[in-house]
């Protein structure tokens, strides 16, 4: 899958990027050592939104980096979250879910650590070309869930979006909701039945969310992961095109009007 994420980045289209910085940061959470890495392009010098992106379960890796550049471009500064902590960077599926139970069990350790990545963002302010103050949040399968997570937890972020990422809430965080949200979604994911759906929409609904929910016709779980190849979680190229684009007239709305 990791490898996968390459084929992304020709799937996006953004030119290539000559002064591409990246560049850990180091910090801890409840005692515990994590490392994001921060990534933009130096060459272009005026200030920019920030975003934070959490990958799919496989973590941080030079393929969900090299995918963080792309979307980058010359248009945002964007921060690779670590939530395992800077030791944990699972080499396969079964570490992977050895690695995300915990966090599904206890999702106010999971909020504390997404929290924890969008406050190192904001303190890029003057080391980066941040513009200080637009801000959103992005994130792939587990990566989505956390996202929403983020939204769930009253952050100050303009908006978030999830890939096909879990939407199974907290009944202690409700209505909480100040960022907008974008869920793009496999129509045919079998891992979030209609019922998980329907509460999730009314979550929604009683937090005053301003919200999209896209579904893409034919696409299962792990849509937009290049590689991902197995029964209920498979790539679509199509649906890919269709959810990135989506994401970035999200983001360009989002940020043209606050």
């Amino acid at each position: 899958m990791r490898a996968g994420w390459l084929v992304l980045a020709m799937v996006l289209a953004l030119p290539a990027q000559a002064a591409m910085v990246e560049r850990p940061i180091e910090y801890s959470v409840e005692g515990k050592a994590m490392q994001s890495v921060l990534v933009y392009d130096d060459a272009v010098k005026t200030a920019r939104p920030g975003l934070v992106m959490t990958p799919d379960w496989l973590g941080i890796s030079p393929a969900s980096i090299a995918l963080a550049k792309q979307i980058a471009g010359k248009d945002y500064v964007i921060l690779v979250a670590d939530v395992y902590g800077s030791t944990v960077r699972p080499r396969n599926t079964d570490e992977a879910l050895a690695t995300v139970k915990p966090l599904y069990a206890d999702r106010a350790i999971l909020r504390a650590r997404i929290n924890a990545a969008l406050v190192q963002i904001k303190a890029q302010v003057g080391k980066a070309p941040l513009d200080g103050k637009h801000w959103g949040a992005f994130g792939f399968c587990f990566g989505g869930t956390t996202t929403l997570d983020l939204a769930r937890s009253g952050a100050d972020v303009g908006g978030v979006v999830s890939f096909h990422g879990g939407l199974e809430g907290d009944p202690a965080f409700k209505n909480r909701i100040k960022a907008r949200v974008l869920v793009l979604h496999g129509a045919d994911d079998s891992y979030e039945p209609p019922a998980q759906i329907a509460a999730f929409e009314q979550e929604m609904r009683d937090a005053g969310a301003d919200w999209q929910f896209i579904a893409y016709g034919g696409a299962v779980h792990c849509f937009a992961i290049p590689g991902a190849n197995r029964e209920g979680c498979k790539y679509d190229e199509r649906t890919a095109k269709r959810a990135f684009a989506q994401m970035r007239a999200f983001l360009a709305e989002l940020f043209a009007t606050r």
